[in-house]
């Protein structure tokens, strides 16, 4: 039998079976364009994935931007910025070294690029195939930074997307990865969703770790962690990380382990941490692992796995057994305040004292369990209204479910109806308008922290008055001021909702002239008839500025005007909330001489501040059933979930500490 020819592989097959070793799935492409993103010093990046990555994967950033020049070999193999000689390896302090991420990505999918650096003019869009630029390079508008966006990712690899989970297993990959990059990257403000979605991961920009651990993985976790530090010349080490405490447990457990700032494995590492957490968790349970080791680079080999997940360093068996002894003396201190319960065999009497536990064991003496640290936490307890008795009249709500306003029906007002029921749920549309991205950037930058996990956290108490609610975190009771609380609520729904709004249509068309003439005879409006002129020429200008107006109003706010001047619909923000239509005159004056139309990204932020305070005055005309109920089910669970508190929250009253157990119950012991 004659020996096989041996012959040179054509390079496009070499190139695909080099992409398949560095990109193995949706994740590992994300990874090595959050790296790039990263490397480029972004402080915002946003994913956008449909069909778990395979079928369009988005990444859009602020960072420096590519080049013109370099747009013609960005996706060649071994292109790079970072590193100039092999020697260059032993102190590499970027992700990504190697220039083979872009190019093997374009080697399995459609590549497009779209960027801008601070000194050019516009922007360049650039298609890639296999490594070559497709077509000519094509000037667009843009802002700074990159947008690289991969389709069909494994169209040429049949095997390779078959051998796939499906598009939601590979999108919770693609999400597990974005969380360890926002944990340990809390400078950069992350957005991950899915195409048509709202963002499911969300941090602020300029945040800390401890934040991000508690918005990504739960407030639960944030509130169990312990921090460890130390720094070891001898070995060129520094730590840092969280772990959570022995009273914290979970079924499964969640690690994050960065070396030199890269999301790497350790098994050695992991298996000496859990065998510390063995000793503290029952059986099945395990905790949540936060590390950054930082080395020498000199002792780092980061280039032993294609997908560079794993990494070999000098000492290792030292290094592990340092920071086993960091996590073991951490957990020690922390286990003075760990609770100890014993289960009841059935039929077995109780303790003749079953408010005491072994709570805190400090010199072997049992302390009494501390009242005042309970917190009430179910939202099904009974509220303030009971111990008033308030009934379902006009002074109050009665009982009803959690889910129905009080009549049981959508509540609306008599002259709207409600818009017809979805049978489908519509696909979320994201805008490409660099104002209305700039506007949201601004509500996240204002955004507070501390105001934000009291909001996200909080419990809804009980209604005051028509300006204020009870509500509390925590061992803590707020007063909370709901006009500027709504107003704001509204105004970021009006952004971050942008062009996907359904509709409030009424149920006979309203004429704008005489909405206008109901306003200027309020006294509130400031309508002069001398400075102003007749109320009828002041009415038809505003007509004509509307009707002018209506297409945007429309495309981009479903609020419909007509040619013959009158009003069909409004925008619906929230589901089982319509505005008091008692205020729409003066709503409809306030967007003719209010609303700046000339520039763009003003023109948004006063239309939107100004629909916010038409829709926010929601209790001044409202039964007060109706509007408890508006209170308790739809605002201020919206302001849970969906309010980011700016800190002007902090200093103008809207939030207010009335009391705290600590401090009621120092005073009962006065008493």
């Amino acid at each position: 039998m004659d020996p096989g020819i041996i012959r040179k592989l054509d390079e496009v097959v070499v190139n695909r079976i080099a992409a398949g070793e560095i990109i193995q799935r949706p994740a590992n492409a994300l990874k090595e364009m959050i790296e790039n993103s990263i490397d480029a010093k972004a402080t915002s990046i946003q994913i956008t994935v449909k069909a778990g990555g395979l079928r369009s994967l988005q990444i859009q950033d602020n960072g420096t931007g590519i080049r013109r020049e370099d747009l013609a070999i960005v996706c060649e193999r071994f292109t790079t910025s970072k590193l100039k000689t092999f020697d260059d390896l032993s102190s590499i302090s970027t992700y990504g070294f190697r220039g083979e991420a872009l190019a093997s990505i374009s080697h399995v999918a459609h590549l497009t690029i779209i960027t801008k650096t601070r000194t050019e003019k516009c922007g360049f869009k650039a298609c890639y195939e296999d490594g070559k630029l497709k077509g000519d390079v094509k000037p667009i508008a843009g802002n700074q930074g990159t947008q690289i966006t991969v389709e069909d990712l494994f169209y040429n690899v049949p095997m390779r997307k078959q051998a796939l989970k499906t598009p939601n297993e590979e999108f919770q990959r693609i999400s597990d990865m974005v969380s360890k990059y926002a944990v340990h990257n809390p400078q950069v403000c992350f957005t991950l969703k899915k195409f048509g979605e709202s963002a499911c991961i969300r941090t602020q920009p300029n945040g800390t770790i401890v934040q991000n651990i508690g918005t990504i993985y739960g407030a639960a976790i944030g509130k169990a962690l312990i921090a460890i530090d130390t720094r070891d010349d001898i070995l060129k080490l520094s730590v840092e990380g969280y772990v959570s405490n022995v009273n914290f447990s979970l079924k499964k457990g969640i690690s994050l382990l960065f070396i030199n700032h890269r999301a790497v494995e350790c098994n050695a590492l992991k298996k000496a941490i859990d065998s510390i957490y063995a000793l503290y968790l029952p059986k099945g349970s395990a905790p949540f692992v936060y590390l950054s080791l930082e080395l020498n680079p000199q002792n780092v080999d980061v280039n032993v796995h294609p997908t560079k997940h794993e990494v070999h360093f000098l000492h290792e068996e030292k290094i592990v057994e340092k920071v086993k002894l960091l996590v073991e003396e951490a957990l020690l201190g922390g286990n003075a305040a760990r609770s100890y319960t014993q289960a009841l065999l059935p039929g077995a009497n109780k303790p003749l004292d079953a408010t005491k536990t072994n709570d805190s064991m400090v010199g072997g003496d049992n302390k009494p369990r501390l009242d005042y640290k309970l917190v009430r936490t179910s939202h099904s307890e009974q509220k303030l209204d009971k111990f008033f008795n308030v009934s379902g009249s006009s002074s109050g709500l009665s009982v009803q479910a959690k889910d129905k306003p009080p009549d049981g029906k959508p509540v609306e007002p008599k002259l709207t109806q409600a818009s017809p029921a979805r049978k489908k749920k519509a696909v979320k549309k994201e805008t490409r308008l660099s104002s209305i991205h700039t506007l949201r950037l601004q509500v996240e930058s204002d955004g507070d922290e501390n105001l934000r996990k009291i909001f996200c956290e909080l419990t809804y108490v009980g209604t005051i008055d028509r300006d204020q609610v009870l509500i509390q975190y925590d061992t803590k009771l707020y007063l909370s001021q709901t006009q500027p609380l709504a107003t704001e609520l509204f105004y970021q729904l009006l952004l971050f909702n942008f062009g996907n709004f359904e509709r409030l249509t009424f149920s006979e068309p309203l004429e704008i002239a005489r909405l206008i003439h109901l306003a200027l005879a309020d006294p509130s409006s400031g309508y002069n008839e001398e400075e102003d002129g007749p109320a009828d020429e002041l009415a038809t200008v505003i007509v004509e500025k509307l009707v002018s107006k209506a297409p945007i109003l429309r495309e981009y706010y479903n609020l419909s005007i007509r040619k013959d001047g009158y009003l069909e619909s409004l925008p619906k923000l929230l589901d089982n909330y319509i505005p008091s239509i008692v205020f729409l005159p003066m709503y409809i004056v306030r967007l003719a001489t209010e609303v700046e139309w000339d520039e763009e990204i003003e023109f948004f932020r006063t239309f939107s501040r100004e629909t916010a305070n038409f829709f926010s005055r929601l209790a001044l005309t409202k039964p007060d059933a109706e509007y408890r109920w508006e209170l308790e089910h739809v605002i201020y669970p919206a302001v849970r979930n969906q309010l980011i508190p700016p800190k002007e929250f902090t200093t103008n009253g809207c939030l207010l500490q009335l009391t705290s157990l600590p401090e009621l119950y120092r005073v009962f012991e006065r008493c």
